[in-house]
C-alpha cells in the first residue's frame, strides 16, 4: 500500500520514542505521547509525558525550538501540555521532544504536519479557502511546474480532487473513483460505481464519499478502496458534492431534493425538498444547511432537514458561508449574501452571464467565476465590486484561494493563479483540454483534473517537496532560560 512515506512513518510510530542511553538507571524508560498524530500549522498539541525525574524542568521542543517548560510531578509525569505548532511548520515530518533540563534525560514523539483539503469547499463551510497552506505563495507561485500527470479511464468533468493522509482521490466519467498517491501520481486504488462520476469526493474518518449519477452515495474506504456502505437510488443522477459535519453525510440529487446519511452507517437521516432538485454542494455552518435548486432557489435547512427559508438566487453553483453570511450566485449572473435567517445582506449584479462556479470567500474578499470567462471579485461585507481578471474562454472551474493566492481553471484550457489582492495574474499553465474540475492546495501543491482525463499535480520547482525529516540531534536543543514552568 502507498501514500505519503511520511504518513507510513507516523503510523508505524505513534508509540513513543525513548531515547536511549538517557533513562535512568532502575526507572521506567522515559516517554512522551501526543493527543493526537498530525494537525495543520498553528494546531493545538497537547503533550503527556511520564519516566522523568521527580519535580524536574522539563523543555518540551516542536523540531529544535523550545516551546513550553514543564515541571513534573512527584512521580516523574506530566500530562496535557498545550502549545502551537509553528505556522510556519512545512508539512511533514516533525519532532516533539521533552528534555529534562538538568541531566538530558529525554524522549521523542513525530507528529506530522498537513494542510490537507478533504472536500469540495474545503470543509463544510464551503469557503474553498485553505488558510493554513505556508509554502507556495505570491512570491514564489511563478515557479511552479509540473510534479506529476495521472491517468484516468474517462474525462475527469466536474468532480474536484480531495487531498487527505497522503492520498488525492477524484471521480471520473469511466464510473470509477480514484486514489492516487499525492507525492507520486501512483494509482493506489479505483472503485466501481454505477455510473459516470461528475460528484466530487469528500474525506472524512477513514471514508471517502461519492455521489454517482447512478442515484447512489458511496462510502469507501480511504485507504484500501473497500467498499463501506452504499445507499439509493435517490430517483435522479447526483452531480452534488458531498459534504460532511457532526457525523452526517450531507447530498443533494438532482431530481429528489438533499438527503442526511449517517457517516458510519449509511442510514437515511432525512430526506427534504422532494421532487425539487440540488446539484448544488450544501454548505453547512451555524447550526443551518445552505443550498441551492436549479430552478432559482436558494435555500436554507435545519440540520435535521427541516424547512428554513427560501429565496431567489440560486442555481447550479454551491453556496459559501463565512461570518454567519451565506453567499450564492445565480444563473443571470447576480451574486448575493443572506444571513442564516434568510434575511439579505446585499446583492449585486454582476456579469449578466451564468455563474456555474462556485464563490471562494477568504480575507474579506468574494471570489467567482463567470461564463464570460472572467474572474470577478466583491467585498463580502458590503457586495461592493473589486477587481475583476479576465481567462480565454468560460469559467465552470470553481476557485481556491490559499496563502495569498487565488487559483481557478478555464475552459480554455488553462489553469490560472492569480494575486488575491490585486487580481495580477501570477502563473498560468495548459492542461491540455478543458478545465471543469476546481484546483485544491494540500501540502504545498496544486492539484486539478482535466477533461482529458489526467489529474495533474503542480509544485514548486515541480519537485517532490520534503515529507520526511530526520529527528534534531540532542546537539541542536537548547533551552530558552526565559520561560516560565507551567504545571
Amino acid at each position: 500500500m502507498s501514500g505519503y512515506p511520511y504518513a507510513r512513518l507516523t503510523l508505524a510510530t505513534l508509540f513513543a520514542v525513548s531515547i536511549a542511553g538517557f533513562a535512568n538507571p532502575g526507572l521506567a524508560a522515559p516517554a512522551v505521547t501526543l493527543n493526537t498524530p498530525n494537525g495543520h500549522p498553528t494546531a493545538k498539541v497537547k503533550v503527556s509525558g511520564t519516566g522523568f525525574g521527580a519535580s524536574k524542568a522539563v523543555d518540551i521542543y516542536f523540531d529544535t525550538t523550545d516551546e513550553v517548560l514543564v515541571a513534573s510531578n512527584g512521580s516523574g509525569a506530566f500530562s496535557n501540555v498545550q502549545f502551537k505548532t509553528p505556522a510556519d511548520a512545512a508539512p511533514g515530518d516533525h519532532w516533539i521532544t521533552a528534555v529534562e533540563r538538568d541531566n538530558g534525560t529525554a524522549a521523542q514523539a513525530p507528529f506530522t504536519v498537513t494542510t490537507a483539503w478533504a472536500e469540495h469547499g474545503y470543509d463544510a463551510k464551503g469557503k474553498r479557502y485553505n488558510p493554513y497552506e505556508n509554502v507556495i505563495s505570491t512570491g514564489n507561485v511563478k515557479k511552479l511546474d509540473t510534479l506529476w500527470t495521472a491517468k484516468t479511464g474517462d474525462a475527469i468533468d466536474s468532480s474536484s480532487p480531495a487531498v487527505a493522509n497522503g492520498f488525492v482521490y477524484v471521480g471520473s466519467l469511466d464510473h470509477n473513483l480514484y486514489a492516487f498517491d499525492a507525492l507520486t501520481g501512483a494509482l493506489i486504488w479505483k472503485a466501481a460505481t454505477g455510473d459516470e462520476i461528475e460528484s466530487s469526493p469528500a474525506v472524512s474518518n477513514g471514508i471517502v464519499y461519492v455521489g454517482s449519477n447512478d442515484g447512489r452515495i458511496y462510502a469507501f474506504n480511504a485507504t484500501t478502496g473497500a467498499l463501506v456502505w452504499k445507499r439509493g437510488p435517490t430517483r435522479g443522477p447526483i452531480f452534488s458534492s458531498p459534504t460532511v459535519a457532526g457525523g452526517v453525510v450531507y447530498i443533494g440529487s438532482a431530481a429528489h431534493g438533499a438527503f442526511g446519511f449517517d457517516a458510519a452507517t449509511g442510514a437515511t437521516a432525512w430526506q427534504a425538498g422532494g421532487s425539487d432538485g440540488v446539484e448544488s454542494s450544501p454548505a453547512v455552518a451555524d447550526g443551518a444547511i445552505f443550498l441551492t435548486t436549479p430552478d432559482g432557489l436558494a435555500v436554507g435547512l435545519g440540520l435535521d432537514g427541516s424547512f428554513g427559508w427560501t429565496s431567489s438566487g440560486g442555481g447550479i453553483s454551491s453556496p459559501a458561508t463565512d461570518n454567519g453570511i451565506a453567499y450564492f450566485a445565480d444563473s443571470s449572473g447576480d451574486v448575493s449574501a443572506r444571513q442564516e435567517s434568510g434575511g439579505l445582506a446585499w446583492s449585486q449584479s454582476a456579469s449578466g452571464s451564468a455563474f456555474v462556479s462556485s464563490p471562494a470567500v477568504a480575507s474579506g474578499i468574494l471570489y467567482i467565476g463567470s461564463e464570460d470567462g472572467k474572474l470577478y471579485t466583491f467585498d463580502a461585507g458590503t457586495g461592493a465590486p473589486g477587481w475583476i481578471a479576465s481567462t480565454g474562454a468560460l469559467i465552470d472551474s470553481s476557485p481556491a484561494v490559499a496563502n495569498g493566492v487565488v487559483y481557478v481553471g478555464s475552459n480554455d484550457g488553462k489553469l490560472y493563479a492569480f494575486d488575491a489582492a490585486s487580481g495580477t495574474r501570477l502563473w498560468s499553465a495548459g492542461v491540455g483540454f478543458a478545465v471543469k474540475s476546481s484546483p485544491v492546495v494540500a501540502d504545498g501543491v496544486v492539484y486539478v483534473g482535466s477533461y482529458r482525463d489526467k489529474l495533474l499535480a503542480y509544485s514548486i520547482n515541480g519537485d517532490a517537496p520534503a515529507r520526511r525529516r530526520a529527528p534534531p540531534s540532542f546537539a541542536s536543543l537548547h533551552p530558552d532560560h526565559r520561560l516560565k514552568a507551567v504545571q
